[in-house]
């Protein structure tokens, strides 16, 4: 089994920043998919940052430019780094992994997208609560 334990969240003012972790006590997978999820107040679970084992990342538009997904794959850690947070990014954030990334089909290997709902993702934490204050 694997365990993913998020850290870093709290509260801040709008105009800061936080620097989430994501600790994962191993990784099965040669290739992969991690990810950063959120969930606001009464509002539906959704994708704030991907990153793929091979370094490729993608954003939610409400964020990029603003946040930066990184890992650590010696130490099995996943990383969000929130700038400029503004009220809307109040919310539960989860971060999650699944693999693999790389599959064979029609004679050769291909990436598939990590951007998924969390659904389609194998495990998940138990999420760590940012609150941005205006």
């Amino acid at each position: 089994q694997v365990q993913l334990v998020e850290s870093g969240g709290g509260s801040v003012q709008s105009g800061g920043s936080l620097r989430l972790s994501c600790a994962a006590s191993r990784n099965p997978y040669n290739t992969y998919c991690m990810a950063w999820f959120r969930q606001a107040p009464g509002k539906e679970r959704e994708g704030a940052a991907f990153v793929r084992s091979d370094g490729v990342s993608s954003y939610a538009g409400a964020v990029k430019g603003r946040f930066t997904i990184s890992e650590d794959k010696a130490k099995n850690s996943l990383y969000l780094q929130m700038d400029s947070l503004i009220p809307e990014d109040t919310a539960v954030y989860y971060c999650a992994l699944k693999g693999p990334a790389q599959l064979w089909g029609g004679g050769s290997y291909y990436y598939t997208s990590c951007v998924a709902p969390i659904e389609e993702y194998d495990y998940r934490g138990q999420g760590t609560q940012v609150t941005v204050s205006s």
